[in-house]
């Protein structure tokens, strides 16, 4: 697949700009007591309007093909406060696309999907009529089965349906930090096993290298932010290592339903040509099939990330200590 040029910009009347659009279930929940995220940032470079008191932003005034070192540090400062960034309008070429990405790291090459121009760091994401899943669409963190799963994602939509097509993304930040007291305590002391099976998600296409799996601690310290998230997802965690398989299940449910809450969430109402950075070591995704048998069409670029670890003297941004005796909540 070749993608060389920009896609045109334009999108059907019917589907008002992603800023107004991207909402929680429930915005009056107001931000979480004792979570406050990374200290607020004056912006000389660009403009940051956050779509929810929990999670996201959108980021507008400047085109990513072309910005300066002291831009970029914003948009890395307000990535990190934010934990999700949405860009407007942004007609990247993929070399563009991929250039922008790099300044976060070194590129991620997926275990199993196709890609553009002959270069396996750029992901093609392509889902129509023909499509028989729509990859990506349960809750999940990218490819955290990965030794070092990435720690950045960029994707970029060129073919968007006329409506649906949103994507929701919740805090797990938030979603530990609202667990009691003892039972964050005691997921600090637990590992879970991470495992990816790619078969027949990418129809022909030979999968890059072998399904990857993976054990990696339930509570992740940040490394930039010092902050603790719950890392276990829907999309790849199968068990707790040091339960029973009983006990994991019960476990594990109960996680997965208290990190599906509104009020951890944003949604994102996708424009044509719009980018958006989101950071796997704190958040999950989901990318709503609602739209058949419509197409959604773009391009995903990942940074490699570091090995999940947990800290119990990780300190977080407002200079405490994430957790103090190993039972106090996040900081």
């Amino acid at each position: 697949m070749s993608l060389s040029e920009p896609p045109s910009s334009g999108r059907s009347s019917a589907i008002l700009p992603a800023p107004s659009r991207a909402t929680t279930a429930n915005r009056s929940a107001g931000a979480l007591s004792g979570n406050s995220p990374v200290p607020a940032v004056r912006y000389e470079h660009i403009e940051v309007t956050p779509l929810t008191p929990s999670i996201g932003a959108v980021v507008t005034g400047k085109q990513l093909r072309s910005i300066d070192a002291a831009t970029f540090e914003e948009i890395h400062a307000a990535w990190l406060r934010h934990l999700v960034l949405f860009f407007p309008d942004q007609a990247l070429t993929p070399a563009e696309h991929l250039a922008f990405s790099e300044r976060f790291g070194t590129p991620h090459v997926h275990p199993a999907a196709p890609y553009a121009d002959d270069n396996p760091a750029i992901m093609v994401i392509h889902t129509d009529a023909d499509s028989k899943r729509n990859n990506g669409g349960g809750w999940h963190t990218d490819v955290s089965a990965d030794e070092q799963p990435p720690k950045a994602t960029l994707v970029h939509l060129h073919q968007l349906p006329s409506q649906g097509g949103d994507t929701l993304f919740t805090n797990m930040y938030e979603v530990l930090a609202t667990l009691s007291p003892a039972l964050q305590a005691f997921l600090t002391r637990l590992n879970a096993e991470h495992v990816a099976n790619y078969s027949g998600f990418y129809g022909d296409h030979a999968p890059q290298r072998a399904s990857p799996k993976c054990i990696h601690p339930m509570v992740r310290t940040h490394p930039e932010t010092g902050r603790n998230a719950l890392y276990v997802n829907p999309g790849f965690t199968r068990r707790i290592c040091e339960l029973s398989d009983s006990e994991s299940a019960a476990l594990l449910k109960m996680l997965f339903e208290h990190a599906t809450h509104p009020r951890f969430q944003c949604r994102y109402q996708w424009s044509r040509n719009a980018l958006a950075l989101w950071d796997n070591r704190c958040t999950w995704h989901q990318a709503v099939w609602d739209y058949y048998p419509e197409t959604r069409s773009g391009l995903r670029v990942s940074i490699v990330g570091d090995r999940p670890t947990y800290r119990a003297d990780a300190v977080g941004t407002d200079g405490k200590k994430a957790y103090q005796n190993g039972v106090k909540g996040v900081a």
